[in-house]
């Protein structure tokens, strides 16, 4: 299956957890996923765009992964009927200890859902390790082929799983017993254990490998499923990877500890004083460009030769930091001790060091041209690696006005979100005036749906916020309604004129939230922050709701509609 930029597009985009069916255990998982590609199929819908499924740790957010290939095991559907070694009773048995119908109903009880399919999936492992674990059936020569066929990654990182169970479930490996913080270390405090405390610890690894097997399986069926469909699989990219992850503990030579990146200040993102100030640190480590072209950038073909396994196009998160990454010389833990000090008062603190772009801020022709040869010649590495896997930019934030001459120039689409694309003027530039060389986009998991803005906006213009009221005229006119008073409620008229003017857009990619799509208000993330609310909101429909309930299935015909009369055509095959 192939998307090419002769053809025109639409789609939509929902993270997996926000997915919800009548049967789930309480997140999205690979059964909502099959679900939703029949429901994007029923409506001439050509593309469903999710965020990363790699695993996370503590920290929910999928952008801040405890690994760059393994699989988040929530977003496996853990069911006798998908998981040939769990036993019917068992099942029956497990989930009869929760209650299902309140963690289906409220949003992600992440601490909940995750014990819950934890002990699905050992009970399963244990029924698989009985009957095929030591034998040579069909099912095991599977596993033993899948063990030997990802060991390139596989081993690392069931070797850190285990390890982490050794502490409590936690991945800051800087924080574990020294003998445990490098692989040389690990793999020494290893030899020394006794043969009962070995073999318990492999048979953990053991398991973690199974949970990965069960999960790339599933997700394979998924694309298969997808194909058959004529519905395209959009996944993402993460620019860089948790520090708290087995791929930085085995690699440590990889990564830059002494930076986390992160991004400017921007005025889109308000309220937390630090992020105001300083901007946002992420606390992923900086990547050594040098040792990983040193290596081929083997770790970066692994990456992407997963993600292609599953996604048949993918979204590049922060293409920026591929040209100049935006950095801290202190950890997230630290922020608050920095948030009321000067830069003079900071460096004194840092030695010297202040947060800013590396390798080089663009402030010479030399340092520019070094920046831009840069992520041209690490995204022509992408694109080589990726097959016939088609690349999408996320190139919001800064924009070096290099980084659009160097996507153009590559063939790879930027993202265009209305909001930051204006004319002199301050008014929005008309969407038929995109290139069409990108992808059109009203929202971004990052910011509020079109409904919670407009909603925004009527507060702040109520407090006397001028700007805001003059905001509220140019979506006005972005809506087609020229001249017409905004009303203050949301209406159906103003939602699909802002969704007609997305789908006319030139740009050949159209993909909507399906928050945005069904006039929704609920908000995945906001960046900057650390809030139990970011990347828990779940739909407050089922896939199935979607077509039978009344409220769902008139905002569920408009997009179809506006799909019809702006000429995105069907996924081409090949």
């Amino acid at each position: 299956m192939k998307v090419v930029t002769e053809n025109r597009y639409a789609g939509i985009l929902v993270p997996v957890f926000a997915i919800r069916t009548s049967d789930d255990l309480g997140v999205g998982d690979t059964a909502g996923v099959r679900a939703l590609v029949h429901w994007c199929q029923r409506h001439n819908l050509q593309i469903l765009q999710m965020l990363p499924i790699q695993e996370v740790g503590d920290d929910i957010s999928p952008y801040n992964a405890i690994s760059a290939q393994a699989i988040e095991p929530s977003t496996l559907d853990v069911r006798p009927e998908t998981v040939p070694d769990l036993e019917p009773a068992v099942y029956s048995a497990l989930i009869a200890q929760e209650d299902l119908e309140e963690l289906r109903s409220d949003d992600v009880d992440y601490v909940r859902v995750r014990a819950l399919k934890r002990r699905l999936l050992e009970a399963a492992f244990e029924t698989f390790e009985r009957w095929h674990g030591k034998g040579e059936t069909e099912r095991s020569a599977a596993f033993e082929a899948f063990l030997r066929r990802e060991s390139a990654w596989l081993d690392e990182y069931t070797f850190f799983r285990a390890l982490m169970d050794e502490h409590g479930g936690s991945p800051a490996w800087e924080n574990w017993p020294t003998e445990h913080r490098s692989p040389e270390r690990a793999k020494a405090w290893y030899g020394n254990l006794g043969n009962e405390a070995r073999q318990k610890f492999e048979r953990r690894r053991r398991f973690y490998a199974y949970v990965q097997w069960l999960a790339f399986d599933q997700w394979e069926t998924v694309r298969e499923e997808a194909e058959r469909c004529g519905v395209a699989l959009m996944g993402d990219l993460p620019y860089g990877v948790a520090r708290a992850s087995a791929d930085v503990w085995a690699r440590q030579h990889l990564f830059d500890l002494e930076w986390c990146g992160g991004a400017p200040p921007e005025w889109t993102f308000r309220g937390d004083p630090f992020v105001e100030r300083w901007g946002q640190n992420w606390g992923i480590p900086n990547f050594r460009w040098e040792e990983h072209q040193r290596e081929g950038f083997a770790w970066w073909r692994e990456r992407v030769r997963q993600l292609t396994r599953i996604f048949h196009l993918y979204r590049i998160d922060h293409v920026l930091g591929f040209f100049r990454i935006y950095s801290f010389p202190w950890t997230p833990d630290r922020n608050e001790e920095f948030v009321s000090l000067t830069p003079e008062q900071a460096a004194q603190r840092t030695g010297g060091r202040l947060p800013g772009f590396r390798p080089w801020p663009d402030d010479t022709p030399e340092h520019r041209a070094a920046n831009q040869a840069q992520g041209e010649a690490l995204l022509r590495m992408l694109q080589e690696a990726s097959g016939q896997a088609h690349i999408i930019a996320e190139d919001l934030g800064w924009v070096p006005d290099y980084v659009p001459a160097s996507l153009e120039k590559l063939g790879i689409p930027g993202f265009r979100v209305p909001m930051f694309c204006r004319d002199a003027d301050g008014r929005y530039t008309d969407p038929r005036r995109y290139p069409r060389l990108s992808l059109v986009q009203p929202a971004t998991h990052d910011h509020p749906p079109l409904a919670a803005r407009w909603i925004e906006l009527w507060v702040a213009a109520d407090a006397g916020d001028v700007g805001a009221r003059r905001e509220l005229d140019f979506l006005m006119e972005f809506a087609g309604l020229p001249g017409v008073p905004p009303p203050r409620a949301y209406t159906p008229v103003v939602q699909e004129g802002l969704l007609r003017s997305v789908m006319q857009a030139s740009s050949y990619l159209a993909v909507v939230m399906l928050n945005d799509v069904l006039g929704l208000t609920s908000r995945y993330n906001r960046p900057g922050t650390r809030s139990e609310q970011n990347w828990t909101a779940r739909l407050p429909w089922t896939v199935e709701e979607l077509e039978t309930d009344p409220i769902p299935a008139a905002h569920v015909q408009r997009i179809c509609r506006l799909v019809q009369e702006s000429g995105r055509t069907p996924v081409v095959r090949g």
